[in-house]
């Protein structure tokens, strides 16, 4: 049987760069417009976006997540340091692409140094500078439709609240009844640590951060593309109270990490014995991927 892997929509990039995802969110999520204002996609404007989630909503089945998790959070990808693995996902930027020549690791830094001008906790700064290095999925293989985009529950009904609902009308489990109840496969309040999200940067990255950063940076790093629940108030039936108390640690991080993109590129080399001293803090020389 044919499966998703073996078709040729698995290699289709339909955004012309990773950084087009984190262009469509900072104006979908602007400061200072309504939530009606925000909540217009237009899929003749951003005909790339809504390719992109017509394919993310098709393919990301549970069959398809439970697959992913089983071949990514065993964690055999190899050993890096954070550099190495900063340094990696820098070929992910498209030199063609005339809107920024900032690279990825530029990109963390903005919003790490963002979240260090504020003054909070080191531990907080680390998760600016590492929330987005799951996106070396795409170096493995993996489509940009599996790797960025808003994240959701899977085996269960969809909210509404998910950018483009209508495209989930073409994932197999849209037809299963038995994941299109409100709770589906899973109880009332289970908490968000037994519900199965759409695969994606953010679950592998706090796969690999789980044994070396604090849980508030852990709910950071797994639940920041999950804008129906953190800013619609989406799959509450499915949180436990802790996890409610915890979605507000991702709001705080989500600010910096819609708005603190800028032209002015960060002076690496000043700064980088700031960041060699924080990675010693938390991690050892090398981390498994």
């Amino acid at each position: 049987m044919e499966t998703v892997a073996d078709t040729k929509i698995f290699t289709d990039a339909p955004l012309k760069d990773i950084d087009e995802w984190d262009e469509f969110l900072v104006g979908r999520y602007q400061e200072g417009k309504t939530e009606e204002q925000f909540r217009q996609y237009d899929a003749q404007a951003n005909p790339g976006v809504a390719e992109f989630y017509r394919l993310n909503h098709q393919y990301q089945t549970l069959d398809y997540v439970l697959a992913k998790e089983k071949q990514y959070f065993g964690l055999d990808k190899g050993m890096k340091s954070i550099w190495e693995a900063a340094e990696f996902l820098n070929t992910l930027v498209d030199d063609s692409d005339p809107d920024t020549d900032l690279t990825q690791i530029e990109h963390l830094l903005q919003t790490s140094e963002a979240i260090r001008k504020d003054g909070h906790p080191r531990w907080f700064v680390l998760t600016g500078f590492i929330h987005d290095l799951g996106k070396v999925l795409c170096l493995w293989g993996e489509p940009q439709w599996g790797v960025v985009g808003d994240t959701f529950p899977v085996g269960c009904a969809y909210s509404d609240q998910i950018v483009y609902p209508e495209y989930f009308k073409a994932n197999p489990d849209f037809h299963k009844p038995e994941y299109q109840t409100k709770y589906g496969i899973y109880e009332p309040n289970c908490g968000l640590e037994n519900v199965h999200m759409s695969f994606g940067h953010d679950g592998y990255i706090g796969e690999v951060m789980k044994n070396y950063m604090p849980e508030e940076s852990l709910y950071m790093l797994r639940y920041h593309s999950f804008y129906s629940a953190h800013r619609h108030g989406a799959y509450r039936h499915l949180m436990s109270q802790h996890d409610v108390e915890m979605l507000e640690w991702v709001n705080k991080f989500n600010v910096y990490d819609l708005y603190s993109k800028g032209h002015t590129k960060p002076d690496i080399a000043a700064i980088k014995p700031y960041y060699d001293d924080l990675f010693a803090e938390f991690f050892p020389a090398k981390i498994a991927w």
